[in-house]
């Protein structure tokens, strides 16, 4: 895997020197724009609204919207002049536990990866730190241009990091739940639990992106110039019996996991 970052753990006065790669790839569709009756593709250009030109990107700097409306231009060497200590640095600010991390402040996932030979003892050092502590490290660290937080955690044996959002970046919940006075019967939460149990545990690996594979059954079959398979599914209607609702959803789990065990149980004795 290709480095996107390369620097060094703080971790008290022992520094790791590490490189980040990526621990996640985008598998999702997507799609050109094109002029419908030509298929040609549309392209975008950077125009500058007073000349109405297009402008080259080496004519292209920063601007920075002050309060007043007015915009700010920034150089490359005005914003390299700013103090970042955390520039080549994940620095280690504490260690919590992992619950005390709110999951909306996750960002983007990274590998941390040694950096050479004199790394690995300072690097298997920390990781199992982590493990015997059952913790997680906060930091802080700068990457693709901006400060920003972190969270060091192990996985199998390797070191990963997630960015954070900052705390001024979750926005509140209020107003989001019922602002309703609702009533929950008992019988209609045992049978919320009954179904949260019918549906039992999932692998995750087992699941895939339907829509992805539909587009791509879509595109093939225009390609050889025949008629895609289509499944329609039906959608649940609108809600009017909870009690009602509830049973035939736990009925409907039981069946289904009936049928996937039946299914495996078929396979095995093949």
């Amino acid at each position: 895997m290709r480095s996107i970052w390369k620097g060094s753990i703080s971790f008290g006065l022992v520094s790791i020197p590490i490189k980040v790669v990526g621990a996640t790839e985008n598998h999702s569709v997507s799609f050109h724009q094109v002029h419908a009756p030509d298929g040609g593709r549309i392209r975008y250009r950077k125009v500058c609204e007073l000349e109405d030109t297009e402008v080259p990107s080496e004519e292209i700097s920063k601007g920075y919207p002050a309060p007043d409306g007015t915009t700010v231009q920034l150089t490359d060497a005005d914003l390299a002049s700013l103090p970042l200590p955390t520039a080549k640095t994940i620095e280690i600010l504490a260690f919590v536990p992992a619950d005390e991390i709110d999951p909306l402040q996750l960002d983007r996932s990274y590998y941390l990866a040694a950096d050479g030979a004199a790394a690995a003892k300072p690097y298997v050092l920390l990781r199992e730190a982590l493990k015997r502590s059952e913790k997680v490290a906060v930091a802080k660290l700068a990457l693709r241009g901006r400060e920003t937080l972190g969270m060091l955690r192990v996985v199998d044996d390797a070191l990963a990091m997630h960015t954070m959002l900052w705390p001024d970046e979750i926005r509140s919940s209020a107003g989001v739940a019922p602002d309703a006075d609702v009533k929950i019967r008992d019988a209609e939460l045992d049978l919320a639990d009954t179904l949260m149990n019918a549906l039992g545990d999932i692998d995750l690996e087992s699941l895939h992106d339907e829509y992805r594979e539909a587009v791509e059954e879509l595109v093939e079959a225009k390609l050889e110039g025949t008629e895609p398979t289509t499944v329609v599914r039906e959608r649940p209607g609108k809600v009017i019996d909870l009690m009602a609702a509830l049973e035939n959803s736990v009925r409907e789990a039981k069946r289904s996991r009936a049928g996937g065990a039946a299914a495996e149980e078929a396979e095995g004795a093949e």
